[in-house]
């Protein structure tokens, strides 16, 4: 199956699994998913992330965070920026997400980051998603 967003489907994936309440999902990896991965295990979304290679697909297996087993600790996913439209932030216009409770993530020219560091480190970029 041809994707043409592939983060906009990793994301879908993870709020699927998350709302029909799966202990992890599989999905294909790519450098930025898996960049992706990191910083949703770092900020404490999910609980881990592992790779495999099935052949000759790479795997991201990512397990999800329940509080108290049952409700899902990240509430909210949303794609910003598209293949049909980009959306890119300067350094002054990084988004704050639910006051500092949620996140955006960035692709920077240092890398795909939070948008806290980003700040720390006067970057800019486009922005990918936002968590909460």
């Amino acid at each position: 199956m041809n994707v043409t967003d592939p983060i906009a489907d990793m994301l879908t994936r993870i709020r699927n699994a998350s709302a029909a309440r799966h202990r992890e999902l599989t999905m294909p990896s790519s450098r930025v998913k898996r960049e992706i991965a990191r910083i949703l295990a770092d900020e404490g979304f999910i609980e881990s992330f592992t790779t495999a290679q099935d052949g000759v697909v790479e795997l991201l297996t990512v397990r999800l965070k329940y509080v108290e087993g049952h409700t899902p600790v990240m509430s909210g996913l949303k794609r910003i920026s598209k293949p049909g439209l980009r959306v890119y932030a300067r350094k002054t216009e990084i988004p704050r997400i639910l006051g500092g409770l949620g996140l955006a993530i960035l692709s920077t020219s240092r890398g795909i980051m939070t948008g806290q560091q980003a700040r720390k480190l006067n970057l800019g970029g486009e922005v990918l998603c936002y968590v909460w």
